[in-house]
């Protein structure tokens, strides 16, 4: 019989701990549980033969049991967007709270990680190979998963969405759909693209990264969409013509626009985590109830 030795994808991870301020500033923001009841970590795993630094958040309580899993997509370019530790305790241990394990990578290129950001282009390999990461994890249930993206994020999880069957729904705020149209209004991805893919390429590359001309290949699981009404960043056109797309194609889908909502949706925080919380229990619990 044959000893066959499975390489580690997650190189190493450390336990977030945060100062006094910090702790205060997220039971405030993200209330007790997302603080007390989760466990935060750092972790560098390797995608694509690259180290690439990322986070996972999940419930003290954790022997013996498994849970689902969240995979959470930043948004921004660059280390604009990146996720720092105050932030990834509050935003992930608000989800982890509720029972989930919630997994994000900042992308290579980011926050110490290596290669190259490609906003939507190999760097969609991150999120996959943490897919697999998570097997390495033995409270979190791999069979059950569930996506999140922001703006940029939103994009990336629509990607990830083309190229695998495992999850079960989705939720995207404030995000890219048509990267075509996203590109015309902002010179500078065209330029990031450039840089890596030569100007000769710019124009599939654009089109690779649009999600709107794709609706009938992505899978067909229930998506949350949200987006901000007064968005200046995302046209929330974005997601009405998404949305008008999975109507066209007849997808299982929910659509809040929130009225006046920028780009953030901050004055709705708490709103958005509710329906998202509702979303991902519905959907990977076997429709347990939203508890407050």
């Amino acid at each position: 019989m044959n000893n066959v030795t499975m390489e580690k994808i997650v190189l190493d991870k450390k336990e977030v701990i945060l100062n006094n301020l910090q702790s205060k500033m997220v039971i405030s923001g993200w209330g007790e549980p997302a603080f007390s009841d989760t466990v935060l970590e750092k972790i560098t795993y390797l995608s694509d033969s690259l180290k690439i630094n990322g986070y996972v958040c999940y419930p003290k309580d954790n022997t013996n049991k498994k849970y689902p899993c969240v995979m959470w997509c930043r948004g921004g370019y660059g280390e604009n967007g990146a996720i720092d530790e105050f932030t990834a305790k509050g935003i992930f241990g608000r989800i982890a709270a509720e029972g989930f394990v919630v997994f994000s990578t900042q992308y290579r290129g980011n926050d110490g990680s290596e290669g190259r950001d490609e906003a939507g282009g190999s760097d969609v390999n991150d999120i996959l190979n943490l897919i697999n990461a998570a097997n390495e994890f033995p409270f979190a249930d791999t069979k059950n998963w569930g996506i999140e993206g922001w703006s940029r994020g939103g994009m990336m999880a629509y990607l990830v969405l083309l190229r695998t069957n495992v999850f079960k729904c989705a939720v995207a705020a404030g995000a890219i759909s048509d990267f075509e149209g996203y590109a015309k209004q902002n010179s500078q991805l065209k330029q990031i693209i450039a840089k890596y893919a030569g100007p000769e390429n710019i124009d599939n590359e654009i089109k690779q990264r649009t999600i709107i001309d794709k609706v009938v290949q992505l899978p067909d699981i229930p998506f949350l969409l949200m987006h901000g009404g007064s968005d200046d960043v995302v046209s929330v056109n974005q997601t009405l013509s998404l949305a008008e797309e999975f109507t066209k194609f007849k997808r299982n889908y929910k659509l809040i626009i929130f009225d006046k909502g920028d780009h953030h949706i901050k004055n709705y925080k708490k709103e958005i985590e509710i329906q998202k919380i509702i979303w991902f229990n519905k959907y990977l619990k076997n429709g347990k109830l939203y508890e407050s």
